[in-house]
């Protein structure tokens, strides 16, 4: 009887294998290759060109990470049986799957909802449709069954799908760093991976592997900055957002738009949670949609009658973007200045006024102190909180939340 194993070539990690038939169902499933047309890193790639990969892609190499993750705790000893190894696998494949189009940028824009709902939602409907194959993985991603409570997952396999040390940010600092060419995000994940252990059921580093978790933390600070919210990235994102802000409230206004069916549905409709929870049809358009429902639609939208509308889409399609200020003081002197030279400019009233210069706050939590700790194991036994660890570079001061005022101003 022949063995049916995936084989992928991944170009962050060579040759990656998924020998399990439950991987492969969900793999080839049409909700999961949803994930192919959206981009990983939004519009970063108006910055950065080769920064294309996709959603798929990250979930394929958070999913073989999580494989190497178990495997090391295998060799030592720390055994969690077929199917609990199985299920981890597959929490990490598909705890990306609710993204919307152009990943975190649209989260809350078309639709009001978290992507870990939407995730929730879909890994339900997919257990469903599977007969219950997700029910563990589900668990897993869930942490149902937390420290101590028996009968449930295992705590440190959710830590591996979702903590401040997981198989997600390992791969995308990894992968984001690759497409980039911004080496700074380049991370010793392998080290990593090799020194997890668990005690009480939770996840932690063995002493000798601290350096290399200080490296990626660090590196996640410095990718954030250089990349995640460079400011011109920060510009194009709200860009996007604008634009979607501005074509939901003409349609609100009963405005006929050209979009896709998909879009078109969303554009229409201001859904909670509990719409999504009470009518199966929302998820079913949501699960129609992905970046070239955006892009398409905005296409169009350049020659639209509304100049609001029309003038943000040309921007974006020809990449004449905001004009971005970031600073820790305030920028509300200069914001003023550029209001009134654009209202004089554009003839704006104050209501279209704010798609055209508007202020904003962004953060950068490096490592969040209020958050799940990362636990060093140390040599003699003594389990710490990487802050507490001699010599630390995670200090109180790294570990405070950054946060930068903004301004975005049309030129």
């Amino acid at each position: 009887m022949s063995i049916k194993v995936k084989i992928i070539n991944d170009p962050v990690y060579g040759f990656i294998r998924f020998p399990e038939p439950e991987l492969i169902r969900v793999i080839d499933h049409p909700m999961f290759q949803r994930l192919r047309g959206i981009k990983q890193m939004g519009l970063a790639h108006l910055v950065y060109p080769g920064a294309v990969h996709t959603r798929l892609a990250h979930s394929l190499g958070a999913c073989h990470l999580m494989g190497k993750a178990l495997d090391e705790l295998k060799a030592k000893d720390i055994t969690p049986d077929k199917d609990e190894c199985v299920a981890a696998r597959l929490a990490a494949l598909l705890h990306d799957i609710g993204h919307a189009p152009f990943s975190h940028s649209l989260e809350n824009t078309l639709v009001e909802v978290h992507h870990e709902t939407l995730s929730r939602l879909i890994m339900h409907r997919m257990n469903a449709e599977f007969g219950g194959l997700l029910q563990k993985a589900i668990d897993v991603f869930d942490h149902t069954g937390a420290i101590g409570s028996g009968g449930g997952s295992k705590y440190y396999l959710h830590q591996l799908v979702s903590s401040q040390l997981d198989v997600d940010r390992m791969d995308y600092l990894n992968r984001d760093s690759f497409y980039t060419g911004v080496s700074e995000g380049v991370i010793g994940y392998d080290r990593i991976l090799q020194m997890l252990t668990v005690r009480d059921n939770e996840l932690m580093v063995e002493e000798k592997g601290v350096y290399s978790v200080e490296k990626f933390i660090i590196a996640r600070r410095l990718m954030y900055w250089q990349v995640y919210l460079h400011k011109t990235v920060l510009g194009a994102e709200m860009l996007l957002i604008n634009i979607l802000k501005r074509a939901k409230e003409l349609a609100q206004r009963g405005q006929k738009l050209f979009s896709t069916p998909a879009l078109n549905y969303f554009l229409y409709k201001n859904l909670t949670e509990e719409d999504f929870v009470n009518d199966p049809a929302h998820l079913d358009n949501f699960l129609q949609l992905d970046d070239s429902d955006i892009m398409v639609s905005i296409k169009v939208w350049q020659t639209h009658g509304d100049k609001v509308l029309s003038t943000l889409c040309k921007m974006l399609i020809l990449r004449k973007l905001y004009k971005v200020s970031l600073s820790s003081q305030s920028l509300a002197s200069i914001l003023e200045d550029k209001k009134k030279k654009i209202k004089a400019e554009l003839n704006l009233n104050e209501d279209d006024l704010q798609y055209f210069a508007f202020a904003g706050v962004t953060s950068n939590s490096t490592y969040n102190i209020n958050d799940e700790l990362i636990k060093i194991e140390t040599k003699s036994g003594e389990v710490k909180n990487i802050t507490e660890i001699d010599d630390s570079l995670v200090n109180q001061t790294l570990a405070r939340a950054v946060h930068k005022n903004y301004i975005c101003y049309i030129q």
